[in-house]
């Protein structure tokens, strides 16, 4: 077991971010940081037919340019959860587990958040709970540019720094295009169903 560790709330989180929260003893959500355009705090990667694919919320933009995560509110002008309801349906229709799952996963499409720390969180809540992986958290109340008393994951949040590579599985279109490696978590639980949860337990970051 992985000592208790520091990371950011994102939207369906990657690959990564579930093999820490498999691993450890306790989690911090990092809720006082400021809001980072261009990372997974409000994005998705999906494998869709057409090979990768990004799922993008809308976020309502201020003049303030140091806005904090926790205050992010989702911009509702766009129709974007029917946009990314009907992605996950083209990319996992097919896939094992999908009608097994959809049901559970749906319901976030038809809520209306006002706040995209709401939704992340509901999305780490639900998936935890579909993958029988218990989500107990704390939120910081502060923030700390490090922290010596927790495992810092918080780079996870920025695909571009996250460069971990891990065991393949079975994709839909894996013959097509081939691997894609540590896309959102939904990929895995669509293509592995129950046996994501030792799929994560197994590796290593």
């Amino acid at each position: 077991m992985m000592n208790k560790i520091l990371i950011y709330p994102t939207y369906f989180p990657s690959i990564s971010h579930f093999v820490a929260m498999a691993r450890t003893s306790g989690i911090t959500l990092e809720i006082n940081d400021n809001f980072q355009k261009q990372t997974n705090r409000n994005r998705m990667y999906i494998y869709s037919p057409n090979g990768l694919q990004m799922l993008n919320i809308p976020v309502k933009h201020t003049k303030n340019s140091h806005q904090k995560t926790k205050d992010i509110k989702i911009e509702t002008a766009f129709d974007w959860q029917k946009q990314h309801f009907k992605s996950l349906e083209a990319a996992y229709r097919s896939s094992p587990f999908f009608e097994y799952f959809e049901d559970d996963i749906r319901v976030v499409f038809y809520k209306t958040h006002t706040f995209l720390l709401d939704l992340n969180i509901e999305t780490m809540t639900l998936v935890s709970k579909c993958l029988r992986i218990p989500f107990i958290y704390k939120e910081t109340t502060e923030y700390f540019h490090e922290n010596k008393d927790l495992m810092d994951y918080r780079f996870l949040a920025n695909g571009k720094k996250d460069s971990l590579e891990f065991e393949h599985y079975t994709q839909v279109f894996g013959e097509k295009f081939g691997f894609i490696n540590n896309l959102s978590i939904l990929d895995l639980l669509f293509n592995e169903g129950r046996n994501a949860k030792a799929y994560l337990l197994n590796q290593v970051l």
